[in-house]
């Protein structure tokens, strides 16, 4: 079985910040997924640095995507740059949020 990026994404929209309705694909949070031969690397971000659940999402994004990875390890990098911003999320993370009339 070859690995897809829409494999990792698929497992990806399953974790959920517990302060928001929407998936953190979704809420933009992850910039790349980026896989080689040996390994998976997620470039991801989060609404604020001061974000409280900040450690248990990236646990969670790091299980989500080793549990479709198999063997293939899986690292999570935290960046900050760019920063996150609405226009990140997708159109049905702005219909949840009810952000639909912000001019995005």
């Amino acid at each position: 079985m070859t690995l897809e990026k829409q494999d990792i994404i698929d497992a990806l929209k399953k974790v959920y910040d517990p302060e928001i309705p929407v998936n953190i694909w979704d809420m933009g949070l992850i910039y790349d997924i980026d896989i080689s031969s040996d390994s998976v690397v997620i470039k991801m971000t989060f609404t604020s640095p001061t974000c409280p659940m900040m450690e248990e999402l990236l646990a969670q994004v790091h299980d989500a995507a080793q549990a479709v990875c198999g063997e293939l390890p899986v690292r999570v990098d935290l960046v900050w740059d760019p920063p996150w911003d609405l226009s990140r999320m997708s159109d049905e993370a702005r219909i949840e949020l009810d952000l639909t009339n912000q001019g995005w």
